[in-house]
């Protein structure tokens, strides 16, 4: 694997980890709970991550991700925690699923990083560029997330 797709996995990870370390004293009760003014709570945004990047790399290369269709409907964009279900994942469940999502992608794509693909949004073409995006993404989820903890 070249250096610059060994430290993307690196950003990835720390990222990861950063992510989780700003939930590990929230409770199961606070991660449950929408402030006022909020359309959602941090157990949302951690099942709506947790989709986002295998949404991105399915809807590049036009093959299904590990994620159910109901993370979708759980998850998905314009989605709340009304839609959730008894199925719906845990806190818990869902930062296990996260920790371990930069690894699978690793061992799946690794040698696919840079393989072209018709484009989609923005132009990305490569599973390299979605993984960028997915990143700038997640730090957006992570300030909403801060936000929330302030409320709770």
């Amino acid at each position: 694997m070249e250096a610059r797709h060994e430290n993307l996995f690196k950003q990835l990870g720390t990222y990861r980890k950063e992510l989780l370390g700003t939930v590990e004293m929230v409770t199961d009760e606070q991660a449950e709970i929408v402030p006022d003014g909020f359309n959602n709570n941090i157990r949302w945004n951690l099942g709506h991550l947790y989709l986002d990047q295998f949404l991105w790399i399915e809807a590049l290369t036009k093959v299904a991700s590990p994620t159910s269709k109901q993370f979708n409907q759980w998850f998905g964009f314009g989605t709340t925690p009304a839609n959730f279900t008894e199925e719906t994942p845990s806190f818990h469940e869902l930062k296990e699923l996260l920790n371990a999502q930069p690894q699978e992608i690793l061992e799946k794509y690794r040698n696919e990083l840079e393989k072209e693909y018709p484009p989609i949004d923005m132009g990305m073409h490569t599973i390299e560029q979605v993984l960028i995006r997915t990143i700038f993404h997640e730090g957006m989820h992570l300030q909403a997330i801060n936000d929330l903890k302030r409320f709770i």
